[in-house]
């Protein structure tokens, strides 16, 4: 039916419609960084530049604007990029973007309204069901947007690829270029940057059943199908239970085993999890049991507990200590980690030596804009890391970036919110490069997931802790109830392969020039800017630099995009000789 409908409309086209009104509706390309609202005015750009890495992500929208009549009936299709190879298929990934009305800004000065953030899918990745993206209709005088995933394959051909994005309804037909420089580096299927963004499992039950408990196989197989989704988008979700559905040995290998192992057919082959945190009981025989098992398994080294939470708030100092302690002498070899406000508390309370990652608050990494460098900072974090060699800090973002509902601590903080700039969701993993920083921890993604398509306010802000939306049947068409991403899950997952770049550029051999494009982009964690086009320069800098290091003739497209968005340089005295090829 869809196929027949996408003939009829281009056959309107081709004999003829009636007169229609002027302006006409129209489609243009948009860069991934811009979030397209119901007052955007129509763009005149038709084409879009691309540059990605073999087995990475790139994504780009599509505008769309109803004109004076309307535009009903709404499909669009990308059918293949072609160039050396073919990129086509799975890899090709459409989705119609939804509005969240916002009735609480997240931030005193914001003004309510509707932003985009709900994804539904024309073919979703968990699956690969038909869901109901088209056709859909743009109301007249507003805009709406179409957000298109590419996953170039691990085995494309490098080079140029080129393709269009049809856009076809109620006898209007239009057209987007897709431009795609395919570089010869292939992104690591596992992050790098290790994460632990948690999933409470009730949560999935409530919003795909009406109910906080559901049946067994339900249940493991809604927490399946996000962790799949998490580590498509390159985070690790851990499942969180009610104690008394905490699965078995026999239950969690055979649910989570082939994520944990990098088994499961993935679109990023061999992917997997990068953390496994303890969640059971404090108990003597648990925790040795868990240690035991884990060991036995090989997944000491990506293993955890966490005796505390934020203390003093969720947990007192005195119950860290005991936890930990308890952990060092049942599981010696299991570490632990701790959300806290700074190493300066952890030193103060004696726990820096019961400790192995340390999991700090963003907005306490340094002191606040107003108030003066905090003295020691760096060096006390560099202590912490280079005293043992299991240490680890981590960074998270909690309600504290855009106030919990009081006071705002400013408003140049990276946020996961749904009515901020697109630039701060991709921000994260830049800090945690200039920092030193090794992962990333967030508290909760489902935590308004039931009403996730209309109402996502808690804690002050919206989408704190929801970052996918439920895709139920009803909801999204097709057999089988699944999860949906959100704008904001697209972009971290930009930053967690900004991160990737940073990376191999630093150990290719110019990790001060890593280093000095990050802080051009971002000087300090209160500093993010709003512009997303700053971000992908950025990236594709470090795309060029890598190349010249790796002796590889860097594209002209490279070039000719980094002309025509001039930016500052990096420092002369940043940059080192390039590696001569081999």
């Amino acid at each position: 039916m869809r196929a027949l409908a996408w003939i009829i409309g281009v056959l309107a086209l081709v004999l003829g419609m009636p007169a229609r009104a002027d302006p006409a509706p129209s489609a243009w390309g948009v860069s991934a960084m811009e979030k397209v609202r119901p007052q955007t005015a129509p763009g005149l750009g038709s084409h879009v530049q691309l540059f990605a890495a073999r087995n990475e992500f790139v994504s780009f929208q599509v505008g769309l604007h109803g004109g004076d009549s309307g535009w009903s009936g709404v499909s669009a299709r990308l059918p293949v990029l072609e160039g050396p190879g073919r990129i086509e298929g799975g890899d090709l990934v459409l989705y119609r973007e939804t509005l969240l009305p916002i009735t609480h800004p997240s931030m005193s000065y914001l003004k309510a309204g509707e932003w985009p953030d709900g994804l539904v899918p024309d073919t979703d990745e968990t699956v690969g069901e038909q869901r109901q993206a088209f056709p859909m209709d743009v109301p007249a005088h507003q805009s709406r947007a179409l957000w298109v995933d590419v996953h170039v394959p691990m085995d494309a051909p490098p080079g140029d690829y080129h393709g269009s994005v049809e856009v076809v309804g109620s006898g209007y037909l239009a057209r987007v270029e897709v431009s795609l420089t395919v570089v010869d580096w292939v992104m690591p299927s596992t992050s790098s940057l290790r994460t632990n963004f948690s999933v409470w499992t009730p949560s999935l039950c409530k919003a795909f059943t009406g109910q906080r408990e559901c049946s067994r196989e339900e249940q493991l197989r809604l927490s399946s199908a996000f962790v799949k989704l998490g580590l498509e988008h390159r985070i690790t979700l851990t499942s969180r239970f009610d104690p008394q559905d905490r699965p078995d040995w026999a239950t969690f290998d055979t649910w989570w085993g082939p994520y944990v192992e990098g088994t499961a057919p993935l679109r990023l082959p061999g992917a997997r999890m990068t953390c496994v945190e303890y969640s059971g009981a404090f108990t003597p025989e648990q925790l040795a049991d868990f240690g035991a098992q884990a060991g036995a398994r090989g997944w000491l080294p990506r293993a955890f507990n966490v005796p505390g939470d934020e203390p003093p708030w969720f947990s007192t100092f005195d119950e860290v200590r005991a936890r930990a302690t308890l952990s060092r002498q049942m599981a010696p070899q299991l570490r632990t980690m701790l959300t806290i406000s700074s190493l300066q508390e952890l030193e103060r309370q004696g726990l820096s030596e019961l400790i192995d990652i340390a999991a700090v608050m963003i907005n306490q990494l340094y002191s606040m804009p107003e108030q003066p460098a905090g003295a020691g900072a760096g060096s006390r974090y560099a202590s912490f890391l280079t005293s043992r060699p299991e240490r680890e800090l981590w960074l998270y973002q909690s309600c504290g970036t855009h106030g919990c509902g009081g006071v705002s601590p400013g408003p140049g903080w990276p946020s996961y919110m749904v009515d901020r700039p697109a630039s701060r969701a991709r921000a994260m993993e830049w800090i945690s490069f200039q920092v030193g920083a090794t992962g990333e921890l967030y508290y909760e993604v489902a935590q308004r997931l039931s009403t996730a398509w209309t109402d996502q306010y808690v804690y002050g802000g919206n989408g704190d802790g929801t970052l996918f939306y439920p895709g139920t049947v009803s909801a999204i068409g097709g057999s089988t109830g699944v999860p949906l991403p959100s704008l904001r899950l697209k972009h971290i997952r930009l930053g967690m392969q900004d991160y990737e770049w940073l990376k191999v550029v630093g150990d290719t051999g110019d990790a001060a020039f890593a280093r000095a494009v990050a802080r051009e982009l971002i000087p300090t964690p209160w500093e993010v800017p709003n512009d997303g086009e700053r971000f992908e320069r950025a990236r594709v800098l470090l795309i060029q630099r890598y190349l010249t290091l790796i002796g590889a003739p860097v594209p002209e497209s490279v070039t000719a995009y980094l002309r025509e968005h001039p930016g500052p340089p990096p420092p002369r005295d940043v940059i080192m000789p390039v590696r001569q090829a081999q």
